[in-house]
């Protein structure tokens, strides 16, 4: 960037389009990188260079921390065989279909070629999560997608440092190292971030100053990723394996007020740093294509290439992984809807950027590595982004309005009886005045009747899940914040035992934060 005023521009630009995009209910990503586009193109405009160090220390952890904490550790440890075949399988096939390819159509050496390749084998957690966000997957679908976008990184990465030493050195690639250095930098990873989360849960245990604990929190996936890069192994391992283990935690690490604080601190650094980084991709391509050559102007030809072979190799691997899955699961007929948006799901990003920003500048073929892999990026963002929702709703697998709305309310009838249940146990204790039981009965009964309402309907918009707290004295609110926590422990069994969701679980503990935080404001 030259100037803090184009950073200050991008920012507000960014911001913009971002909101228009929720507004319109289209993907914030996809929008986002063809408004950058269209700016690029604009006489005037300037010059945009990306970092390779801003969008790797700055960008990427707070990002992929966003997104590990989403994972559900019970879905996960559901589709951990098919994300580790993903994660290695898939990324080598990949990586080894494209480098032939471009091998083939584009004046690419075969050593650049098999750079390529390694830069694009993986799917972008970002954007896979930025995507995602909107759509009505089943649980076990949707954890697969993110959770292979996230730890394909070591096996991406290692390809990456192979591919780029043997282009710069021109030896053969040894393939023995590799193995060890995969281990290393996804062991080393994993340890190590479990190790910042484990000393950051011991912190947040013993704190309950809001200012002290979103310090934490926006630190936590900066100090992940410098100590793993520091010790020479993958810090983006290191954020995903930090943030999956907070993530499941965090409700039992701090009170209903600092999770509030929390939730919005982050939205809005998400936010902000999303809707710039998939700017500055659109933005960066134009100034990239003027440095090619003369020789390499049909690029949009070997970047379509690229893109289909990509599609291809996905869909060819997820069709028989899916049949295997499905097998063992009872189902004797091949779904292909499953493969067909786990493979149209798949999409790149932020990631491959960074990676092939950091291509030595000594290799000459550099600016075309570089401008396949943006318009790759562009391409799979545009067309997959624009086009997911409806592949998504053609297939038949999203989950329908209804469905969820049973098991909300539901759930909400089982938190209901919990407390009721409660509330007969605090009758029996003459030190609690008729009239506040008598109020707080009312509160519950309301509840139960108008989830089961709309249990009996299965149609209407969810509320919040908190009836108006007004003025009452301090019994009271300690009574109803004591029924509160036997609430929150009826959804923690609840989800448990597999009856419900983990957004489900999210969206009903926020309902429960939000009314604790307002008694607490009385």
């Amino acid at each position: 960037m030259r100037s803090v005023g184009t950073v200050l521009a991008l920012v507000v630009l960014a911001t913009l389009v971002a909101t228009f995009a929720r507004r319109w209910r289209i993907p914030a990503p996809s929008l986002l990188v063809v408004a950058g586009l269209a700016v690029a193109l604009l006489p005037g405009t300037p010059q945009i260079e990306i970092s390779p160090e801003i969008i790797g220390l700055v960008v990427l952890p707070p990002l992929l921390y966003a997104s590990a904490e989403e994972l559900s550790w019970r879905e996960l440890r559901a589709v951990w065989k098919p994300v580790g075949v993903l994660s290695i399988g898939l990324v080598l096939a990949s990586a080894a279909a494209v480098a032939a390819v471009a091998t083939l159509v584009s004046p690419l050496s075969w050593q650049m070629a098999f750079v390529l390749g390694a830069v694009l084998a993986s799917t972008d957690p970002v954007a896979v999560t930025a995507l995602g966000r909107r759509l009505a997957l089943p649980p076990k679908v949707q954890v697969l997608v993110q959770a292979e976008s996230l730890f394909n990184d070591a096996t991406s990465l290692v390809l990456f440092r192979v591919a780029a030493s043997v282009a710069v050195a021109s030896a053969a690639a040894n393939w023995g190292a590799a193995g060890g250095e995969f281990v290393i930098l996804a062991g080393g990873g994993t340890v190590i971030g479990a190790a910042v989360a484990g000393v950051v849960a011991l912190i947040r245990r013993r704190t309950e100053d809001p200012v002290l604990e979103t310090v934490i929190a926006l630190v936590t996936p900066y100090a992940a990723y410098v100590l793993a890069e520091a010790a020479h192994t993958s810090g983006v391992t290191s954020v995903v394996v930090a943030g999956v283990v907070l993530g499941g935690r965090g409700d039992r690490l701090t009170n209903a007020r600092i999770r509030l604080q929390l939730h919005a601190v982050y939205g809005t650094v998400v936010f902000l740093l999303e809707s710039v980084v998939f700017s500055l991709i659109g933005l960066a391509l134009p100034a990239q294509v003027r440095a090619l050559s003369d020789g390499d102007r049909a690029w949009p030809l070997y970047a379509l290439a690229v893109a289909a072979t990509l599609i291809a190799v996905r869909l060819l691997w997820l069709a028989p992984l899916s049949a295997v899955v499905q097998r063992k699961g009872g189902i004797h007929r091949m779904n292909w809807r499953v493969p067909l948006v786990l493979t149209w799901a798949g999409t790149r990003g932020v990631v491959p950027l960074a990676a092939a920003l950091s291509i030595p500048e000594t290799l000459t073929q550099r600016p075309l590595v570089l401008v396949l892999t943006t318009s790759v990026v562009v391409t799979t963002l545009v067309v997959q982004g624009f086009t997911l929702a409806s592949v998504v709703r053609r297939s038949g697998i999203a989950l329908e309005p209804d469905h969820t709305e049973r098991e909300e309310a539901a759930a909400r009838c089982s938190l209901a009886n919990a407390g009721l249940g409660r509330l007969e146990e605090m009758s029996e204790l003459e030190a609690v005045p008729d009239v506040v039981l008598d109020r707080l009965r009312r509160g519950l009964q309301a509840r139960l009747d108008h989830a089961r309402d709309r249990l009996a309907e299965s149609t209407g918009d969810s509320d919040d899940g908190a009836a108006p707290v007004e003025s009452a004295d301090l019994v009271y609110r300690q009574l109803r914040r004591d029924l509160i926590a036997v609430e929150a422990a009826e959804l923690q069994r609840l989800y448990d035992d597999h009856t419900i969701s983990d957004t489900t679980r999210r969206r009903l503990q926020r309902s429960l934060d939000l009314e604790d935080a307002r008694l607490s404001d009385v």
